[in-house]
């Protein structure tokens, strides 16, 4: 049965760093591109990052770039989103997805063209 599952997510300071996974099954990720969105209490869902098939280019919203990195595992069928230097503002549920059309297209968004959705982890950042 297809499922992903989010984890990693959690209470920090500003200044510190978590890593997000986003493990796979019943799917072969990096077949799809797959992007992480976040949306934080009375605000619109915002892309954050993907990472396509094949070449495994990236995209990064402007406010995260230089602070995040978005990486897959294919032996573990997990991609993952490393989060330094986290701000308040990051504070959100943290999503991924997947898209399954075979030529799409990896560029952040907000997410309407992606299929399948995880249940999503909370991620805290404050003093």
């Amino acid at each position: 049965q297809l499922q992903l599952v989010e984890s990693g997510g959690g209470l920090v300071q500003p200044g510190g760093s978590l890593r997000l996974s986003c493990a796979a099954s019943g799917l072969t990720l990096d077949y799809y591109v797959i992007g992480w969105f976040r949306q934080a209490p009375g605000k619109e869902r915002e892309g954050v990052s993907c990472i396509s098939r094949g070449s495994g280019s990236t995209d990064y919203a402007d406010s995260v770039k230089g602070r995040f990195t978005i990486s897959r595992d294919n032996a573990k069928n997990t991609v993952y989103l490393r989060m330094n230097n986290l701000k308040p503002e990051d504070t959100a549920v943290y999503y991924c997805a997947v898209d399954f059309r075979p030529n799409a297209n990896c560029l952040v968004g907000l997410g309407y063209e992606y299929d399948h959705w995880g249940q999503g982890t909370q991620v805290t950042v404050s003093s």
